[in-house]
């Protein structure tokens, strides 16, 4: 019986998967540092350091979550520990203004360019700049109206599936591809900041190419280069490693970002990889259950009054977890609140009249 083909998808004239060139993905996010300057010289380190893209993320501090100080929005663990989110994002995003400009640089410069939008106001803007394929981050995976606009734009998407178990990934699969997306892949990802070796469990990336049918890789948020080598020598084409000038340029992501010299490095080890090893497991590893508090649910973002309907203006689908899943919102939209809910409250079923499916 013939070996199945394997899968195989195209970003612009680049094939990615099956027997093609790993594509290596350098991560800006927040290493600029608040310097458009740094944005630049970043785009231009990346190329050469052998780099085939640069990756930004496209959001706002109120795209992301809500200005409160109520206990569950502060981070009391890891790298950003002490932070609120809302002041977290505040320091870590990218001006839109710069974007357009930036992608311009990266294809004056010879690499691909793309983003990871947040919400609906995030993937409108990168559409009005030309933006030709998304990612999803691991902490969105189960924000499945986000993930079905995204993929009712037609372009490829890379989603990150950190944390997600089985089910989780499936879902959010399935919504890319019954809303539009042809061109998908799936990547690994060990969802703390950083990650360590042994919560990486490569083997569930092939695990995912099997089940799901799509180029796979690692979204790697360890120090060194061991996880991609070994997501390579495993089948996997894709891998993604947060990128800087210099860890001294203090910024969120500084601590557990590769200084171009390693990149290059790394690179080098990826293009030779030839074995590795792992476990297959999916869900949240022991790293990754503090930041399940922060991935997205409904929350009241408006006070409401006991029988006020519940609407897109007074509650969102925002960081963090506390409230009931993303993929409730749209069946809770329309319905009457059983009681006072002030702004902040993460939704829960008993706050609504009614019964839902």
């Amino acid at each position: 019986m013939p070996e199945k083909k394997k899968p195989v998808i195209k970003i612009g004239e680049r094939q990615i998967g099956g027997e093609h060139p790993v594509y290596i993905i350098a991560e800006m996010s927040a290493n600029h540092a608040g310097s458009l300057e740094h944005a630049r010289e970043i785009i231009h380190a990346a190329k050469e350091s052998g780099a085939d893209c640069v990756k930004i993320q496209t959001y706002t501090a109120d795209t992301m979550t809500i200005d409160c100080d109520n206990a569950c929005f502060h981070i009391e663990d890891g790298t950003w520990k002490g932070e609120n989110l809302y002041g977290l994002y505040q320091k870590a995003y990218t001006p839109w203004e710069w974007q357009a400009s930036l992608m311009e640089e990266a294809k004056r410069v010879g690499i691909d360019f793309f983003s990871t939008p947040f919400d609906r106001t995030s993937v409108d803007f990168l559409e009005s700049i030309g933006m030709q394929f998304y990612k999803i981050a691991s902490f969105e995976l189960v924000d499945i109206p986000l993930i079905r606009y995204v993929a009712s734009k037609g372009k490829p998407m890379i989603m990150s599936t950190g944390m997600g178990t089985l089910q989780e990934i499936r879902e959010a699969v399935e919504a890319a591809r019954e809303a539009g997306c042809s061109q998908l892949a799936l990547l690994r990802c060990a969802s703390a900041y950083p990650a360590v070796s042994e919560h990486m469990n490569l083997a569930a990336m092939t695990e995912m190419e099997r089940i799901f049918n799509v180029p796979t890789g690692l979204s790697d948020h360890s120090m060194g280069s061991v996880g991609a080598v070994a997501a390579v020598a495993l089948g996997g084409r894709i891998i993604e490693k947060h990128f800087c000038l210099d860890r001294k340029i203090k910024n969120p992501d500084s601590s557990f970002s590769m200084e171009p010299t390693e990149f290059a490095a790394m690179v080098r080890d990826v293009r030779a990889a030839q074995r590795a090893v792992g476990s297959a497991s999916f869900g949240a590893t022991e790293g990754e259950q503090g930041n399940l508090a922060f991935r997205r649910s409904v929350f009241v973002v408006q006070d409401i009054r006991a029988g006020e309907i519940l609407t897109e203006e007074n509650i969102r689908v925002i960081r963090p977890s506390n409230g009931l899943a993303p993929k409730y919102y749209e069946a809770v939209l329309g319905k009457k609140a059983a009681a006072d809910l002030k702004r902040g409250t993460p939704l829960q079923m008993d706050m609504i009249r009614g019964e839902i499916k």
